[in-house]
């Protein structure tokens, strides 16, 4: 009878572990950079895997082969192509979106079950449907030729923020879009994204924002872009106007850390000029913040 009991309970730690396992949530950066074109970092794209599922925020260039890099290097099944149906876009600057096309139809061909889910700022409806139209003959000779493609896959389902709606929330994630401060941009979002074991916030592209310490008070990861104070230095004066209206300082970016307190902070979509090295916003960041914080690069996982 001993033996039976203690092998109950051994067979009920090995399912509360799996179960845990199982519902681990993971993020993996597919894509840190910006419209520069660096040969190591593709366009910003951040993946979130829990439960078996993926849900990819921003589609910049590359995002479906690095998405694929990150299935073969991390082993997770979740990204491969085929599994990739659910995109959220922080707003549509190119260096954020260039990869849309490539998520909708490159995935359909190579098996996706159904539609491409995309959620994401005013705006997004119309740009899925005109690259769709940019593609009609492709997708006609797919339908219709010797290839026999799905029939349903192609498509695109796009539900748009509003006032009045801000969140989507499904059986493993809760995902809310807030406002972001991107200068000119009316409609720019930062993610805050809920699930079983983890808070994250993807910032997008912002500025110094209050509304990100509201909304990553405490967070498991922040998620935020930055550029360099030293390296700023370098820009002409048209230019350092342009980005510290549109992107926040490693300076800010502690101010914003220090005060709401993330388990982990990750830079990326990272900012530097002439040459220099993105390692040293993470330096500018720990001058006036002791917490956690690291310099996220392609494929990095966390």
């Amino acid at each position: 009878m001993r033996f039976f009991t203690c092998f109950r309970m051994i067979l009920l730690l090995l399912c509360t572990y799996s179960t845990a396992v199982l519902c681990e949530t993971k993020v993996v950066l597919l894509g840190t950079g910006n419209p520069n074109a660096h040969p190591d970092r593709s366009g910003p794209a951040t993946a979130v895997i829990v439960d078996g599922h993926s849900y990819i925020f921003d589609a910049g260039t590359g995002v479906v082969r690095r998405a694929a890099a990150a299935a073969e290097k991390h082993n997770i099944n979740t990204l491969e192509p085929e599994n990739l149906t659910h995109v959220f876009l922080t707003h549509l600057h190119s260096d954020h979106t260039l990869g849309l096309s490539d998520i909708i139809l490159t995935p359909w061909v190579l098996g996706r079950a159904g539609p491409l889910k995309l959620f994401g700022p005013t705006g997004s409806a119309a740009m899925a449907d005109r690259l769709l139209q940019a593609y009609t003959e492709d997708i006609d000779a797919r339908l219709y030729g010797l290839e026999s493609a799905n029939h349903v896959a192609w498509k695109v389902d796009t539900k748009e923020w509003s006032d009045t709606q801000t969140t989507y929330s499904d059986d493993h994630i809760t995902v809310e879009a807030f406002p972001v401060c991107h200068g000119l941009w009316e409609n720019a979002y930062g993610y805050r994204i809920k699930t079983a074991d983890k808070v994250i916030i993807i910032s997008g592209d912002t500025s110094y924002c209050r509304i990100m310490i509201e909304k990553a008070a405490g967070a498991d990861m922040l998620i935020h872009e930055a550029y360099s104070d030293v390296s700023y230095k370098r820009l002409s004066a048209s230019w350092a106007k342009y980005h510290a209206a549109y992107h926040t300082s490693a300076i800010d970016l502690a101010r914003i850390a220090n005060t709401a307190n993330p388990k982990l902070l990750i830079t990326t979509h990272q900012l530097t000029w002439g040459g220099d090295p993105v390692d040293m916003i993470e330096d500018e960041i720990k001058r006036s913040y002791s917490g956690a914080v690291v310099t996220g690069r392609d494929l990095d996982i966390f």
